[in-house]
């Protein structure tokens, strides 16, 4: 059963999954298949960022979108952890990608904490 709480999240998960998808398939679209650590990387975290979105989806948690907060976070930072910032269509996809990712689980996390909740 669906509370009105997990109703409010729906936008921002979907959002998160859209993105998840986006970086599943960035390096394909944006042409750095062959390049082994940025396409691994968009492949690990686009399937946990994918998995983590179903679960909002069907049972919200605050930790989700915390998760996912940091998985964006970690899309930013990994083109100088992972040493690919020459790969410009990988760099930017992961920046891009990242940052967005962020936003909608920072968005997710504010709403979440802003909006009265049921008590019973």
């Amino acid at each position: 059963m669906l509370t009105a709480n997990t109703n409010a999240r729906r936008p921002q998960d979907w959002c998160n999954l859209i993105l998840a998808g986006l970086l599943f398939f960035s390096p394909w679209f944006m042409g750095f298949v062959g390049d082994f650590m940025p396409t691994r990387n968009a492949w690990i975290v686009g399937v946990v960022l994918a998995l983590v979105a179903v679960a909002a989806l069907s049972a919200f948690a605050e930790w989700e979108e915390w998760l996912n907060l940091a998985l964006g976070l970690w899309l930013v930072a990994a083109p100088w952890m992972l040493g690919f910032t020459s790969n410009f269509a990988a760099f930017w996809s992961h920046v891009v990608l990242g940052l967005l990712t962020a936003a909608v689980s920072a968005w997710a996390v504010w709403d979440y904490r802003h909006e009265p909740h049921a008590t019973a």
